[in-house]
């Protein structure tokens, strides 16, 4: 099982910055994406950034050129940096990981945090 802590949520003014963290413990062999989705009031849930294991990255379109999204030194951490905050931003915020766990090599597990508030306001 693998547990993931997000850190970082608050209140900002729309064109502010915020930087979300989050940390993966537990058990596993090796991570192939971390990422971040969102959940705004009334919407479901979407995809915002992910970060794959060999490097590469994508983003929604709504936020490319503002939102950027990297991993930690010790490999198990991901941070979203959110520039030029909008109000449709607002939302509560998910860290999500792949892994792969040594007793099941060839599949894949995801897990996914508890989620922490982000609110722009105008």
């Amino acid at each position: 099982q693998v547990q993931l802590v997000e850190s970082g949520g608050g209140l900002v003014q729309a064109g502010g910055s915020l930087r979300l963290s989050c940390t993966a413990s537990g058990s596993f062999a090796s991570i192939n994406v971390m990422g971040w989705f969102r959940q705004a009031r009334g919407n479901e849930r979407e995809l915002v950034a992910k970060f794959f294991s060999g490097g590469n990255t994508d983003y929604a379109d709504s936020v490319k050129g503002r939102f950027t999204i990297s991993t930690g030194n010790a490999k198990n951490t991901v941070s979203l940096q959110m520039n030029s905050l909008k109000y449709e931003d607002t939302a509560v915020y998910y860290c999500y990981a792949n892994v792969r766990h040594s007793a099941s090599p060839l599949n894949d597990y995801n897990y996914w945090g508890q989620g922490t508030q982000v609110t722009v306001s105008s």
